[in-house]
């Protein structure tokens, strides 16, 4: 199947943030099953990030707060090249700056690698204390931060759009409208709090942080199907999938490909074997030829 003009052999993908940016990790990834990988989200310099703990598990999912770790766009890419000449994969690189300027510079750095696909990260929920707003939550400055971008890049862009959006279906049009070729739906929701009773404070270091996993399903379920229903650009979905079924549903809410990233820190990365078993098994049971047919089938009364 295709996504944004890339051959793949699976929809599901690697999602931003869980295994870093070491390339034999995101190999392996790609030899487990998944048909794409995401990097880390890379910035010009390096980042720290937050002081730990910073991922707690709770019932039904994730609370995390790393910031934005990462080596700088340069190392990060690195990375990317050795990834390229040991597998035949597509790769996303994610990148996130403090304002447009930055993102075009991140933008023009990629266009000099083997990368396939850039995603712009807009919506980030724990470094608001730095960056403050998340830009997928303000009109102008996803306008004025794609369309710089979309001016200068070689590859297809994506946009990272956030949960926390007042109305996903008119951001989705704007995103669409700004120039991006696709949407990656959704970051994680937040802020969230887990309380350690006895401690008697917050689990993680920073207090707050983005959550993430199953219980965020049927929300990212619904702003998906908001969002394919309004554009006409392509659609990775993620957040909360976990099976094969999860991946099904999600792609018949309008979902063109799948990431997966909680399900890794829960299972291993095992789970994109066995989703794509699971998703395959379902398929030839229920008469379905090919992935793309699953895409936005989804029928309401």
């Amino acid at each position: 199947m295709l996504f944004l003009g890339k051959e793949i052999s699976t929809p599901l993908t690697l999602a931003s943030g869980i295994l870093g940016i070491s390339f034999s990790s995101l190999q392996r990834v790609i030899r487990d099953g998944a048909g794409m990988v995401t990097t880390k989200s890379l910035s010009i310099e390096p980042r720290i990030g937050h002081e730990g703990p910073v991922i707690a598990e709770f019932d039904g999912g994730l609370i995390n707060s790393v910031g934005l770790t990462n080596p700088g766009i340069a190392e990060g890419l690195e990375e990317v090249e050795k990834f390229k000449s040991g597998i035949d994969g597509v790769v996303i690189v994610s990148v996130f700056g403090a304002n447009a300027e930055e993102f075009v510079q991140l933008a023009r750095a990629v266009n000099d690698s083997t990368a396939d696909i850039l995603e712009l990260n807009l919506s980030c929920p724990n470094v608001e204390d730095e960056f403050k707003r998340p830009f997928a939550l303000m009109p102008d400055k996803i306008t004025e931060i794609v369309s710089a971008v979309k001016a200068v890049s070689k590859l297809p862009v994506l946009a990272k759009l956030s949960p926390n959006a007042n109305d996903i279906s008119a951001i989705a049009k704007l995103t669409e409208a700004a120039g991006a070729d696709g949407l990656t739906m959704i970051n994680t929701l937040g802020h969230g709090m887990v309380v350690d009773a006895v401690a008697k404070r917050p689990v993680l270091r920073n207090n707050f942080g983005g959550i993430s996993g199953p219980c965020i399903k049927p929300l990212a379920i619904k702003l998906i199907h908001d969002a394919y229903k309004v554009v006409d650009i392509p659609i990775l979905g993620t957040g909360g999938v976990s099976t094969g079924l999860d991946a099904i549903e999600m792609m018949m809410a309008g979902a063109a490909a799948i990431g997966v990233g909680s399900a890794v820190y829960d299972h291993g990365l095992d789970v994109f074997k066995s989703i794509r078993e699971e998703m395959e098994t379902f398929m030839e049971v229920h008469g379905y030829a090919q992935y793309s047919d699953l895409i936005g089938i989804l029928e309401e009364n």
